[in-house]
């Protein structure tokens, strides 16, 4: 590899606005970042769904599927 040109490679803070759970990683941006979801509060990862429903665009895809609640 040629020296010089590669980029610093940095341990950053990684904070989820969700949960409030902070983990550090190592990447080559500087300073602290935010994530609006985290592996500890992600449908996915956790098994539980969770709909944030704004407006009623839930209720009204329900409704057009001809399913209910």
């Amino acid at each position: 590899m040629k020296p010089e040109i590669h980029p610093k490679y940095n341990q950053i803070e990684i904070t989820c606005l969700a949960c409030s759970t902070k983990f550090s990683v190592g990447s080559t941006r500087t300073g602290e970042m935010k994530t609006e979801v985290c592996s500890n509060c992600h449908p996915f990862f956790t098994g539980k769904q969770i709909l944030l429903d704004t407006a009623g665009q839930v209720e009204r895809f329900q409704k057009r599927l001809g399913r209910s609640r």
